[in-house]
Formats: C-alpha cells, structure tokens, sequence
C-alpha cells in the first residue's frame, strides 16, 4: 500500500480488526444555534455527517448494544471504537458530556473513545475531564477536528465561524493530553487551489497530528451551498482534478499520519452534487491506481519540516532518508 491506512494502524495496535460504531447524541453546534452565527456553515444539511446513525434519543449504551450486536455477527468483530460522530460533540454541558463518554467506556469491548467536534469546541477543563474518563476506563480517546481547509478566506466564505488558528490552538491544546487527532479536510472547495492542498498536507504535518480523512465536497439540498451552486456562481473540479489533488495532498504529508478516508460518502437522496455519481470506493480505486501509475507514495515530497535548508549540508542522509520511505511504502 502507498499510504498508511486507519484499518491496518488499527489492527497492528490492537491485534485484530477494530470497528467504529457511530453515536448520536442530542448535540447541535455553536454554528447552528446562533452562538456564534447566523445560518451555520453553508455546506451543513439538517441531518449533518451522521445520515446513517441510529436516533439521538436511543441512548448511548443502548445505540451501542444495538450495533454491536449487529457487526459483532456479520463480521464476528470484537473490538469497536465508539464514535460520537454527528455534529459537534464536545459542545453540550461537561458533566453530560461526562456521562455520555462513560456510557461508551463501560462498554467491556469498546477500547476507544473518538469524539467529532469544532476547534473551538475544545478547553483545556473538558479535556481534563476526558481525561479523568480515559483513566478511570483504562480507554484510549481520540478527537475528531473538522479543520476542512487552511485557507482562512475560504473558511470566512463557508461561514465556519472559525478560522485556521481555532485549528492551531485546539491541536496544541489536545496534544498535552495525548489523544490523538484526527483532521478532516475537504479538497474540493471551490475557492481553494492546488497550492490550498498542499499547504493543507503541509499544515497538519507540521502540527503532527496522527490521522486525517479526505472527503469531496457534497452538495446538500436546501443549503447556502445549494443556492450558490444552482445560481452557477460556484462549481465542481472535476473527478480526475480531485483524484489528482488526493495523490498531490498524500506526497506532502508526512509519512507518518494514517489516513482515514480518501473518499467519503453521502446522503445521496438530498443532494444536487455527490461524488460526481460514482461510488466512494471506485474513486479510492482511480486515487489508489494514480499513485501506482505515477509510482509515488505518501511523503514522497515531506521534505520541508525539521530545517529543509539545512539538508544543503546533509544531502546523503536526507537522500537514504527518502531511499527509505519508497521501499516502506513498496513493501
């Protein structure tokens, strides 16, 4: 494989295949409620990222026992990560976010915990009690961070209410707890460029965060989006501009961060735009062909970090270095 993949990381760190079990919990989002703004981001649909989710009035345990109980047949899975997926889950009251971590982690075959939430959603007094959580449980936690992309100015036309230093201090702030960061970016957006992608891959390089998922923008029904993009004043890359920008992001970013998702999915019944008609796993197939055409690998082109002048004065070992990652990846 030409990139590092989340299910064979997860396999290695728990010695068998792990599965994430999606939750819902009645969360909203300080984008949507009015906090922080009017109308929240205009890519962001009435059922958000979990369309597939079982109801948020089931309760935790319980939209796990159900799940798991499913999976656990079909695939005679073990291990789960519990996944609060939908909308932005750290922004509720700490004790009820309390609660309904522990919920999750008294779960016996749960052995993580990932929370999907906002940059600004992220104090260091929550993250001390998730802490206290992941001690008491003996349970491994993870946050989830929709960053979507670098470029502040194309954050201000989504109306994310945040910007890329939210991003900075979130990442910094999580770090000091060891859980690992996951960094969600859309490659498509339509103010972004190439030059966005790259310095998408070189940002979260950078701040060394662990995972990222990649995802194409989708367009839902009945969102800012939706009009802008019926009006003809946005539009779509095409499936080949994004299968090349997923390879150009993969050759920036370091060798060392798993990767998710190279391709997401989508309400497909409520949008005007969704994976230019094809399914998810047939653009990770042309993504995965690319590479293998272009015989290139993730961090074929990481060399920027950790003073890239210097390597003026030591060019062999960079050289063996770069010698290195092509066999790992050709293995």
């Amino acid at each position: 494989m030409r990139y590092r993949t989340y299910s064979e990381y997860m396999k290695q760190k728990y010695g068998e295949k792990v599965y994430k079990i999606p939750i819902s919990i009645p969360v909203s989002c300080p984008n949507r409620d009015g906090f922080l703004s009017v109308g929240g981001c205009i890519f962001c649909g009435e059922k958000g990222a979990g369309f597939e989710n079982l109801p948020d009035v089931i309760p935790v345990r319980k939209q796990m026992e159900k799940n798991i109980a499913y999976i656990g047949k079909k695939y005679k899975a073990q291990k789960y990560v519990a996944y609060f997926q939908n909308y932005s889950n750290t922004y509720l009251p700490i004790e009820k976010l309390v609660q309904f971590a522990e919920e999750a982690a008294c779960i016996e075959s749960v052995v993580e915990i990932s929370f999907s939430t906002r940059p600004d959603c992220i104090s260091t007094e929550y993250l001390e009690r998730l802490k206290e959580v992941s001690e008491k449980y003996n349970k491994q936690i993870s946050i989830e961070l929709g960053m979507q992309t670098v470029n502040y100015h194309t954050l201000n036309k989504l109306n994310r209410g945040h910007t890329l230093a939210e991003y900075i201090d979130a990442v910094i702030r999580i770090k000091k707890f060891g859980f690992e960061i996951c960094g969600h970016i859309i490659l498509n957006l339509p103010w972004d460029d190439q030059e966005d992608v790259i310095e998408n891959s070189k940002i979260v390089s950078a701040l060394s965060v662990e995972h990222v998922k990649l995802h194409a923008l989708y367009i839902e029904k009945g969102t800012k989006m939706c009009e802008l993009y019926d009006r003809g004043e946005i539009s779509i890359i095409s499936l080949e501009e994004y299968v090349d920008r997923v390879v150009l992001f993969l050759q920036y970013l370091s060798p060392d961060i798993i990767i998710q998702r190279i391709a997401g999915r989508a309400p497909e019944e409520d949008t005007v735009f969704c994976n230019w008609n094809t399914s998810w796993w047939k653009i990770k197939d042309r993504i995965e062909k690319k590479m293998e055409d272009l015989d290139t690998y993730q961090g074929a082109k990481c060399d920027y970090l950790n003073g890239k002048a210097l390597t003026k004065f030591t060019t062999e070992n960079c050289t063996t270095q770069i010698l290195h990652l092509k066999n790992y990846h050709k293995r």
